[in-house]
């Protein structure tokens, strides 16, 4: 295998996506323009970072992707502005509203300009996502006004910003997590939440092969108390299982599936933006790939470590490649509670 990045011990035979890779695909001079014109951003996002915190408010957004995008690029570095006491006016999918507060419940924006959930009409895709005609005539509404109010605006929506500098200039220490599972939390219990995902094709490179989720729970079942599945509506497999032991927690409302998270001791998920969620309520998450064998088969994931550790990654994901593999991490980490 030819190894073309390295990260976390891990060895992968892809690069990643960051500036530098890309960089390598250009010509001579247009890599020479690319440079300047990154260079140039990342000093101009320092001098808007400047004026937030002068100023104590600002505009972002807006945020109409993938979850996995929010829970990496979006939420970390609004939780960052709020601890510099900057107010945020932002423009964003109502469904994440649940993770936008701080340790003690309270909100982190000022002002939510909120858009509706269309991931049953509209499949997310980075931050460039192209919403139905009304939640874009939204959008449009908070650009103006953003544009007009002569305080910072940190426009996502400007695709060569959000890709090449926003999620890459966020890795130099302009992100802060909160530990919301405090606020979540109830109780401590025996329990794991797994995310059964139906979204996307039948296998693909970043997400492995489909799971048996029914004999998969079934499986699990006997090492927890409670086993609650979870995710978004539009986005979680049907499940025809009849164990007392299990409960659906399926709900577009994002505080749901928070306070299970918050209450269980492991995260279940295939490689999604799921993984993220631990960070943000201190529970371990177990990555499933179906499919492969070692970490470096799963597409991607070199990108997922690299945006991870701007988080804190105090719990590194563990992986599994079998339902043996998943009874045996479960067994292991049963014993070391």
């Amino acid at each position: 295998m030819k190894i073309l990045s390295r990260i976390d011990g891990y060895n992968f035979p892809y690069l990643l996506s960051d500036n530098e890779s890309y960089a390598e695909s250009l010509s001579f001079v247009q890599k020479i323009k690319f440079n300047l014109k990154v260079k140039l951003e990342f000093s101009k996002a320092e001098q808007k970072l400047k004026e937030s915190i002068k100023k104590g408010i600002c505009y972002y957004g807006p945020f109409k992707g993938e979850f996995g995008h929010f829970t990496a690029h979006t939420l970390p570095f609004l939780m960052y502005l709020h601890n510099k006491d900057v107010k945020i006016i932002y423009c964003g999918m109502e469904l994440h509203k649940p993770f936008m507060i701080d340790e003690n419940g309270n909100s982190i924006v000022d002002e939510f300009i909120i858009l509706r959930d269309f991931f049953a009409e509209v499949s997310p895709s980075t931050n460039t996502t192209i919403p139905p005609t009304d939640v874009v005539l939204e959008i449009d509404k908070f650009k103006k006004r953003a544009e007009s109010s002569g305080l910072p605006f940190w426009n996502i929506g400007d695709d060569f910003y959000y890709w090449f500098i926003h999620r890459n200039w966020l890795l130099k220490n302009h992100t802060t997590v909160y530990n919301i599972g405090n606020h979540y939390k109830t109780k401590e219990e025996n329990a794991c939440c797994i995310f059964p995902r139906s979204k996307g094709a039948a296998k693909s490179h970043n997400n492995g092969e489909r799971w048996d989720y029914e004999a998969l729970v079934n499986l699990i079942a006997p090492h927890f108390d409670k086993v609650y599945i979870c995710g978004h509506p539009s986005q979680v497999a049907n499940l025809n299982i009849n164990n007392p032991k299990v409960e659906f927690a399926v709900s577009a409302d994002n505080s749901v599936m928070l306070h299970k998270v918050s209450n269980s001791r492991l995260i279940i998920t295939q490689h999604s933006g799921i993984n993220n969620v631990g960070e943000f309520v201190n529970t371990q998450v177990l990555i499933i790939y179906k499919g492969g064998r070692t970490v470096s088969d799963i597409g991607s994931m070199n990108n997922t470590l690299r945006f991870r550790k701007s988080l804190g990654n105090k719990l590194p994901l563990a992986f599994a490649f079998s339902e043996n593999e998943i009874v045996s991490y479960i067994e292991k980490q049963s014993e070391n509670s």
